[in-house]
């Protein structure tokens, strides 16, 4: 792997993988550009789960941001980003399960069309950035955040195409809602697993 340690893992550096490196650029730069489309597009349609999808795009690139600057950094300080990076994953599926009930409770029935294009593009572009980062899926608990940033991207963009068509058949906002509570139950279970892993890490770097 691009990140074995010298000496032993305890607060060691790590050796950078160029390519993981220009691998997270890429994610990074996706992912910023998809949050803006989707903020536009779940605004415009009145999709809740497309919103949910945006701000996880955000996120996202946060954490490719924090990844990158913590590459190469002592295993110690890896894992303390990785707590940052998990709080922001809890951080937003508690914010989207309180927007979906604040949705529900106004009503309305979003423009399942624009849904349906834009869950598209960006399942595209997730699953282009999981295949590039699935063989650097092992490893400390940055690099495992990393990975089920992108894996729960694809799943989550899978969600939103099965809510247009949900929508688009019932006339209804219920799937719309379902999809998005699901995504946010997929973030508060990756915020779990990376907060178990980080302080697994901070734990031995002592």
């Amino acid at each position: 792997m691009g990140a074995a340690c010298h000496g032993g893992c305890s607060g060691a550096t790590a050796v950078v993988d160029p390519r993981y490196r220009q691998i997270l650029w890429l994610a990074l730069l996706a992912n910023a550009g998809m949050f803006g489309l989707e903020l536009w597009a779940g605004a415009a349609a009145g999709s809740v789960s497309l919103l949910a999808d945006s701000l996880d795009f955000l996120g996202d690139a946060a954490n490719y941001a924090l990844s990158l600057w913590v590459l190469g950094l002592s295993l110690s300080t890896r894992a303390r980003a990785s707590l940052v990076k998990a709080a922001s994953m809890a951080l937003f599926g508690v914010g989207v399960l309180l927007a979906s009930g604040w949705r529900a409770w106004q009503g309305g029935v979003p423009e399942p069309l624009t849904m349906g294009w834009v869950g598209m593009l960006a399942l595209l572009v997730n699953l282009g950035v999981a295949l590039l980062l699935y063989a650097h899926r092992h490893g400390d608990s940055n690099r495992q955040s990393a990975w089920l940033c992108s894996r729960n991207d694809a799943i989550g963009n899978l969600a939103v195409l099965l809510a247009a068509a949900g929508v688009f058949g019932t006339g209804r906002s219920w799937p719309d809602l379902l999809v998005a509570t699901i995504m946010a139950s997929l973030a508060l279970s990756a915020a779990l697993q990376v907060l178990r892993q980080a302080r697994h890490e901070l734990k031995h770097a002592q």
